[in-house]
């Protein structure tokens, strides 16, 4: 597999300080790209909390860190609910150390692996992932929020969701329990797809239309992620903005048999 990728964080026009974070372990060899991947994430720190660009930085920090550690072979869904599960008990930690001013650190967080032909996607809150092909745009994610979980229960229609005062409001975040529920969803990967990370700085002012226009429109990554962000500002800016890009360029579907790995035709 290869993979062109960018990333950009704005702060907005409205926010004092960028609260979202953006990390990602790229393979240095053949081998870590086959036995273990790509990992790109992002974390946008819960607004209006103690320093939610604490809880952001540290919960991909420790995913990105933990991913270059694993060894590679273990199945990926489980190796990013783990993850997960080791950034949640850090930004507890981190929030336990910053004493009182530290009360209520939290963050979202969405993680992308990508490893023989296949994307995982591990997230909690309200930051997405889209998968961009044909010139549309699908989202892998839904939101952990108030709204959302009511329109999942059939008491809010999408319409009303989209308009309810709460669909800002997370039902799930690192940072807030001991345990987390971590939702993950994993989906194969062609030639050409491209893969959108964003806060909801982002996609709460650009629709998934929009996303698919700006990368069919700019071949060059850094300029679609550019454009998505002038887009956001231009319609308000009101949150801090970030969005990660990755096209999968060339993709090599690989399967194993008693432990050795052959290629899928």
């Amino acid at each position: 597999m290869d993979l062109e990728f960018t990333g950009l964080s704005d702060r907005g026009r409205v926010r004092k300080h960028n609260e979202d974070y953006l990390g990602s372990a790229i393979p240095e060899t053949n081998t870590q790209a086959k036995t273990r991947g790509w990992l790109f994430a992002l974390a946008d720190g819960v607004g209006g909390r103690a320093q939610g660009e604490v809880a952001s930085r540290t919960a991909v920090e420790t995913v990105v860190a933990g991913f270059r550690e694993d060894a590679g072979g273990q199945p990926l869904e489980e190796l990013l609910k783990r993850l997960a599960q080791e950034a949640n008990t850090r930004v507890l930690e981190k929030a336990r150390e910053a004493g009182p001013g530290g009360a209520g650190m939290a963050t979202t967080l969405v993680v992308c692996a990508l490893r023989s032909g296949r994307a995982v996607v591990a997230h909690v809150g309200d930051s997405r992932c889209y998968l961009v092909r044909g010139g549309r745009a699908t989202p892998l994610t839904r939101d952990h929020t108030v709204a959302g979980e009511q329109a999942r229960l059939g008491l809010l229609s999408p319409q009303e969701e989209k308009e309810s005062s709460t669909r800002h409001v997370l039902s799930r975040s690192l940072g807030t329990e001991p345990s987390v529920d971590v939702e993950i969803g994993e989906h194969f990967v062609a030639r050409g797809d491209v893969l959108v990370l964003c806060s909801d700085g982002l996609h709460g002012e650009v629709n998934g239309a929009e996303m698919a226009a700006a990368v069919r429109e700019n071949a060059d990554l850094g300029e679609a992620a550019r454009k998505l962000v002038s887009l956001a500002n231009a319609r308000g800016g009101s949150d801090n903005i970030s969005v990660q890009l990755v096209r999968i360029v060339r993709v090599e579907r690989v399967g194993t048999y008693r432990g050795l790995p052959y290629r899928l035709r």
